[in-house]
């Protein structure tokens, strides 16, 4: 076995695990703060022209206001079903149809509210250290199964173990600071 296919290794299990940080982020991002955010709507999907699609591409999205976020429809006629989706997607948000833009007002967060909104920071963060956890558990399992096949040697094998950890932390380490910066925004008085 040559150092190559240790570090298309090491590569893979990098890759693996900088996804579960990526989805960690973007779950993030849809957590909703005291600052109003276009990205509060990323999980709401609309059926249009025969197919679920995402909200920023049948709408314009913009916060013409700290307290509101405006919907301004391609298609007028997707009023109604945008507004029935973002209802849909349990975001707690309460979208007025004037006719011509969806407003979506965005009531100021209760200190409540705040602390259920960390507890999902929290458990969305956990998942994501969790999925790190499991790519290192694999990684160090196809180390060991290479031992056994006598294609690395024992060496080898520990210093694979270790540059798999520091992957790890390196990944986890990352997944800590998006939580603790989303829960400084979320529990910081506006």
């Amino acid at each position: 076995m040559d150092v190559n296919d240790l570090k298309s290794l090491y590569a893979e299990v990098k890759k693996r695990m900088e996804s579960s940080v990526e989805h960690v982020r973007r779950e993030l991002a849809g957590v909703r703060t005291g600052r109003p955010s276009v990205t509060i709507l990323d999980p709401v999907h609309v059926d249009a022209y025969g197919a679920s699609m995402p909200l920023n591409q049948v709408a314009t999205l913009s916060v013409p206001e700290p307290t509101a976020i405006m919907v301004q429809p391609f298609d007028p006629q997707l009023m109604g079903v945008i507004e029935k989706a973002i209802r849909a997607a349990n975001l707690g948000l309460n979208p007025q149809n004037d006719g011509k833009a969806i407003r979506i007002p965005l009531p100021p967060l209760t200190e409540e509210r705040r602390k259920e909104l960390s507890k999902l920071v929290h458990k969305y963060a956990e998942e994501g250290r969790n999925h790190v956890r499991l790519g290192r558990r694999e990684a160090n399992e196809r180390l060991k199964k290479m031992l056994k096949d006598s294609l690395i040697s024992e060496d080898d094998e520990r210093r694979g173990l270790d540059e798999v950890q520091k992957i790890t932390d390196a990944q986890i380490a990352g997944i800590d600071d998006l939580q603790r910066k989303k829960d400084d925004e979320l529990l910081k008085k506006h």
